[in-house]
């Protein structure tokens, strides 16, 4: 079809067109005049959603992600929500919506919850697209009423984000209470077994007393090294005064020694003066050799008395080296044990150590719980309280009338295009040769010299005629 046969059936069935067009539009604008008025009152919040958390003072990393707008969207439209918005405006307290539940549901299930299934149907969320704004929007027939339950929904919404931010937190934190009641026990417990030992052991301070016996033992084991040295030494002169005690240097040193010494060289030189003198058989040569005989008896014993001193001075300082490895060994002993008691005490301390840091974690969580179970702010802010609106919302007359003239406009062509399909007529020359599958011979011009009723008349004498003359189709 083109263009000039388009115009051409809209030109012949403008009347059937035109009427489906009034009948549209009126229809339209009697229906929207009709229609009961709604009015539509609109609220917005605003997430904040890059400031820290006031509590614990990090960055909620859920807050970031792609859904997280999607879930606030979602949960402004939940029965949680609503539930709040029902209880705030005391809406089941309501006797119609009352008598509206037994008759839709003749008594069956919740009422609250068919009421917020009822409300969520005209309520409207919309998240802004390059923003952290939502809007919530409530349409009905009082625009009191809408006013009042966008901001019921609004509260309701902040009330439920801070529960849900508080309920976890007190979950937590009596968990916690209970887990610090536990750790502080044992805690108390490890004290209690640390303190019990250090007061069977006797121990203060485990570590400076260990210093002061090691260096006691220290010192003990350098006696003994030079006890063992003197010792040796004092055994050395014992068995040298035992072969030949008149050379050692005490005898030699020895004053009475040395002057028996001196007394025995003048009576035996005085002796053998006499002797040659006077013989052998001469009483004063008797007598003198008496006199050194007695004299030799007495450096003997002189000589026996001073080797003698080293024979003690060997005994004692084996007995004081017996009694230093006694003690060595002593110290020794007392040593170890007090590297068993330290090593003992210092696996209790590292109990106490160990409760003290379970403990003192679990009391700052339970701090921190605690706060975040006692907070009263959220990331959510009112940007904008809903108030009644003075226009309604709908029917928007002006937008009903225009699409009811387009879709009247649509209807009106397909409807004359409708009625030249059953009822097709040869318009055009175009029509002539596609519907008669034959040449066009002639155009006749269109009289306009005649009259209405002579053109009719000239129409019914020349185109019978002139049909008549043309060959009949093919089949």
């Amino acid at each position: 079809m083109s263009f000039q046969q388009f115009f051409t059936i809209l030109r012949a069935r403008w009347l059937s067109a035109l009427a489906v067009l009034a009948t549209v539009v009126a229809t339209t604008v009697i229906v929207s005049l009709l229609m009961p008025k709604q009015y539509t009152a609109d609220a917005a919040v605003l997430l904040d959603v890059r400031s820290p958390d006031p509590v614990a003072g990090v960055m909620l990393t859920g807050m970031m992600a792609p859904g997280y707008m999607a879930t606030q969207v979602d949960l402004i439209q939940s029965e949680r929500v609503a539930r709040r918005a029902i209880s705030a405006l005391r809406l089941a307290e309501n006797a119609d919506l009352r008598n509206q539940w037994q008759e839709a549901t003749h008594g069956q299930g919740d009422f609250e919850a068919w009421v917020a299934a009822l409300l969520g149907k005209k309520l409207d969320v919309r998240p802004s697209r390059e923003s952290n704004v939502i809007s919530v929007a409530y349409t009905s027939a009082d625009p009191r009423f809408s006013a009042a339950l966008a901001n019921a929904y609004v509260r309701g919404y902040i009330d439920t984000t801070l529960d849900l931010r508080v309920e976890p937190a007190r979950q937590y934190n009596t968990f916690f209470d209970d887990r610090s009641k536990k750790l502080r026990d044992d805690l108390e417990a490890a004290q209690t077994r640390l303190s019990a030992y250090q007061r069977q052991k006797g121990i203060v301070a485990s570590d400076e007393r260990l210093d002061v016996e090691n260096m006691r033992l220290a010192e003990i084991f350098s006696q003994v090294v030079a006890m063992e040295s003197a010792a040796a030494e004092a055994a050395s002169r014992r068995s040298q005064a035992a072969a030949s005690p008149e050379r050692m240097q005490e005898v030699l040193n020895n004053p009475v020694v040395a002057q028996l010494q001196a007394d025995l060289s003048r009576q035996e030189a005085r002796l053998q003066e006499l002797n040659s003198r006077l013989g052998d058989a001469h009483p004063q040569v008797i007598e003198l050799r008496s006199n050194i005989d007695g004299l030799r008896a007495k450096m003997t014993a002189a000589t026996e008395r001073a080797s003698g001193s080293v024979t003690i001075t060997n005994t004692v300082a084996q007995q004081r080296l017996a009694q230093l490895r006694a003690a060595r060994d002593e110290q020794r002993a007392k040593v170890l044990r007090l590297k068993t008691e330290r090593d003992e005490i210092t696996v209790l301390q590292r109990d106490v150590e160990n409760a003290q840091r379970a403990y003192d974690a679990v009391l700052a969580r339970v701090n921190q719980t605690s706060l975040e179970s006692q907070n009263t702010q959220t990331n959510v802010s009112v940007v904008k309280a809903a108030t009644p609106p003075a226009v309604h919302s709908s029917p928007k007359l002006l937008l009903n009338t225009a699409l009811a003239v387009f879709l009247g406009v649509l209807l009106a062509v397909a409807t004359a295009l409708l009625r030249e399909l059953l009822d097709p007529r040869m318009r055009t020359p175009d029509d002539v040769t596609e519907q008669l599958k034959q040449p066009l011979l002639v155009v006749m011009p269109k009289p306009a010299a005649l009259n209405r009723s002579e053109a009719r008349g000239y129409q019914r004498l020349v185109r019978p005629r002139l049909a008549s003359t043309l060959p009949q189709p093919s089949r």
